[in-house]
């Protein structure tokens, strides 16, 4: 990282990690005063600008993620005679592609401007959804759905990280559901799309590669938004003039975990990063709870089917799993705002209520019980904005943040791999291990998310005990300690939010 020359001026200069010769400069410090007021309405800029373009992105995202699924019931399994475990695989190499990119991309997103890379990558998956329209074997696919997994798979990740650049920890958790939300509304109205494609009476071409060819369009064509106007860092955001841009800058100072600064990749915060005690219990919990989100999300389609359902009611009725993961992940983000230190608390009871739902699914025989449960059993999805709110918040180091996100998103990968294995096709439509599989994931989940909750208490007292309680630093020195190249075990006035 870039020594800064602090001399006697409280001005600093920042490198946003723009291209040479393209250089930009925001001055803050304790001679910027910024008003409440004026600190609200680059709040509210914000989050009218920067929450719906993330949120629309995720939306397509995840829509274009349940796309085989839907597929799967308008006919590609017969049409590609996939069989035995192929359909399996063509939801799991997905993940492949996702764990190939994903180390990559944390190096690429600091090299290069933020919000156009990730802008470009739309652009890209979009371009590969449109052509699963076009595969008629099960190599095909699976090289498609490969190509699609590099393409996504820089976004969430991407995305944690233009929320802890542009809003304080406190504001993060809200923010990170905010955008997630779209996850949820994908199930909606992806049900929808799905249906009223099913719903076409006699198609040029069939059902489910007009579904492939709709999709991928819209997210392609909506990337040049992203290009437009998803901004690289604070200084360069459209929809905010110089002032603003400063005021932005100064309102997340006190984060202490690093503004994008990247001239440089740092490699000792790579190491900070594998050797953090905190990372471990995250990896491990990601890996766990995954087991359930890779098999329920390739498979919660048939399950649903397996209850009794037609295929097109099937559609219909799957969305209620959308709507019900959109009230917990409102819930519980607002209450991780509004509630100090409840964060894990909140994340450890998402999965309990999860494991119930499961548990509904494999013992109860009344069709509206199991699908009850069905609801109930997706509710973890709510923890992934939290998740993410933990990484934005308690990592600090720009390059360790983006490799640990990396390195979670490895985690992601890897469950979401394994998951959809214990599927077996000859267990259809009931699915009794995978169902037994995913409780047992979610279970060690809870375990390692409260194994991280005590690290978290322990160290912060430990650093209250040889520190002394953390204190509040001047604008200039918060944002020089911000700047200086030093990860959040560095930095003695840093305390975890739990």
């Amino acid at each position: 990282m870039e020594k800064h020359n602090h001399a006697t001026s409280s001005e600093v200069k920042l490198d946003y990690g723009l291209p040479p010769g393209e250089i930009s400069e925001v001055q803050t410090g304790d001679d910027l005063t910024v008003s409440p007021s004026e600190s609200r309405e680059v709040l509210r800029r914000i989050d009218l600008c920067v929450i719906p373009l993330m949120g629309f992105c995720y939306l397509l995202q995840f829509m274009d993620k349940l796309a085989l699924s839907y597929a799967a019931l308008l006919g590609l399994l017969d049409d590609l005679n996939l069989h035995g475990t192929q359909y399996s695989w063509c939801s799991a190499i997905f993940y492949f592609g996702y764990l190939a990119w994903s180390w990559p991309s944390s190096y690429v997103i600091v090299r290069f401007p933020s919000g156009k890379y990730l802008a470009v990558t739309v652009c890209l998956w979009g371009g590969i959804l449109m052509c699963h329209g076009a595969v008629h074997s099960f190599g095909g696919l699976m090289a498609a759905r490969f190509f699609l997994g590099v393409g996504e798979a820089a976004i969430a990740p991407g995305f944690s990280l233009i929320i802890s650049m542009f809003y304080t920890r406190k504001e993060q958790p809200l923010r990170q559901g905010a955008w997630f939300v779209g996850n949820s509304f994908a199930s909606i109205f992806g049900g929808l799309v799905a249906y009223g494609i099913g719903e076409i009476q006699m198609p040029a071409i069939a059902h489910w590669r007009l579904l492939f060819l709709i999709l991928g369009s819209i997210t392609a064509a909506y990337a040049l938004l992203l290009y437009l106007f998803l901004p690289d860092a604070p200084d360069k955001a459209v929809f905010l003039d110089e002032k603003q841009q400063q005021v932005a800058l100064k309102r997340t100072i006190e984060n202490k975990t690093g503004f994008k600064d990247n001239d440089d990749f740092v490699p000792a915060q790579v190491i900070d990063a594998l050797t953090d005690p905190q990372l471990w219990p995250l990896v491990l919990y990601t890996i766990s709870v995954n087991l359930a989100n890779g098999g329920l999300t390739s498979f919660g389609a048939l399950v649903i089917k397996g209850f009794g359902f037609s295929t097109l009611k099937t559609l219909l009725v799957q969305m209620s799993q959308g709507a019900t993961q959109l009230v917990f992940i409102l819930l519980t983000s607002t209450l991780a705002t509004l509630l100090p230190s409840a964060r894990l608390v909140l994340m450890i009871m998402n999965t309990l209520i999860a494991m119930a739902g499961l548990i509904m699914v494999y013992e109860c025989k009344s069709r509206a019980a199991r699908m009850g449960g069905l609801c109930l059993g997706s509710v973890f999805v709510a923890n992934i904005p939290l998740s993410l709110s933990l990484i934005s918040s308690n990592v600090g180091g720009f390059t360790k943040r983006s490799v640990t996100s990396s390195t979670l998103f490895v985690a992601y990968c890897i469950g979401n791999i394994v998951g959809p294995q214990f599927f077996q096709s000859s267990q259809a439509p009931k699915y009794p291990t995978g169902i037994k599989a995913a409780l047992s994931g979610l279970a060690l989940g809870a375990w390692f998310l409260a194994c991280l909750l005590a690290y978290y208490v322990w160290e912060n007292a430990r650093r209250n005990k040889r520190h002394g309680p953390s204190q509040r630093l001047s604008g200039s020195d918060a944002l020089r300690e911000d700047l200086s190249g030093k990860t959040d075990r560095q930095l003695p006035d840093f305390r975890y939010v739990i």
